[in-house]
């Protein structure tokens, strides 16, 4: 039986370039993972870990989402080494006041 997910749409767009020029990209992005990201988010706001709020939401929405991929794909040789420091950033993210 198949785990249930949450179903997400991100739509990321060019607003304005370093180079001044036109933007022109932008894509959409459907995915599922198995946590409610905005009350991933939330919860990363409440910690204040930074002033601007922005970065709060940054962080929770860019963590959800490699997360998700490494769990996804855990054996990957590509993350062997890195698996054990994120699962402690990981824990010292979530007791963080």
């Amino acid at each position: 039986m198949k785990k249930k997910n949450n179903k997400y749409r991100l739509t990321l767009a060019e607003v304005s370039l370093k180079d001044a020029s036109v933007p022109t990209q932008s894509l959409e992005l459907d995915f599922e993972n198995h946590d409610n990201i905005f009350d991933i988010i939330e919860r990363v706001k409440s910690k204040s870990i930074f002033e601007n709020t922005n970065d709060a939401k940054e962080l929770a929405i860019g963590l959800k989402l490699f997360s998700e991929v490494l769990l996804k794909n855990r054996n990957h040789d590509i993350f062997s080494d890195f698996n054990p420091h994120f699962k402690d950033f990981m824990v010292k993210l979530k007791s963080y006041n």
